[in-house]
């Protein structure tokens, strides 16, 4: 007798992903091949204007002539006594230009123990260097340039 093999049983299947679910749930939320590809352009197109902005700023940057108008460097200073210091400073400006600084002189604890603002004449020459003597409340130790600017 010819015995014939058993039935198979069928495997167990994997159910399907509910489509109509996951549609729904991708409408719901953006997440469509659409979304994607408006979100690439969207984040391309932020970049491109970044670059752009920053190229501009970068080549206006370069070629203002106004950048650097007017410069101070502090030269250095001399401790007279206890209640005087001298400040020696070069300012950089056009020839002709009048400029007026504020000098300032610090105790050990960085404390502003003297302060001048001085009015300089239009020099003939790009850089010069000036000496300004400051009266202290007490014993400085540094003297230095706070600030310079064009009246």
């Amino acid at each position: 007798m010819a015995s014939t093999p058993p039935a198979a049983s069928p495997a167990p299947s994997t159910p399907a992903p509910d489509t109509a679910r996951s549609s729904h749930l991708d409408d719901r939320y953006g997440r469509s091949p659409g979304t994607r590809r408006r979100r690439t352009v969207v984040a391309v197109s932020v970049a491109v204007a970044f670059v752009v902005v920053f190229a501009a700023w970068v080549v206006f940057a370069a070629f203002d002539g106004d950048g650097s108008k007017l410069e101070s460097t502090d030269v250095g200073y001399t401790v007279l006594d206890d209640r005087s210091v001298d400040v020696q400073y070069t300012v950089s400006v056009q020839p002709g230009t009048e400029v007026s600084c504020a000098v300032q002189a610090q105790n050990q604890k960085f404390a502003i123990v003297g302060w001048k603002v001085v009015h300089l004449p239009a020099a003939a020459n790009h850089s010069t260097t000036y000496t300004t003597s400051l009266a202290t409340s007490e014993r400085a130790v540094t003297g230095l340039i706070y600030e310079c600017w064009l009246p």
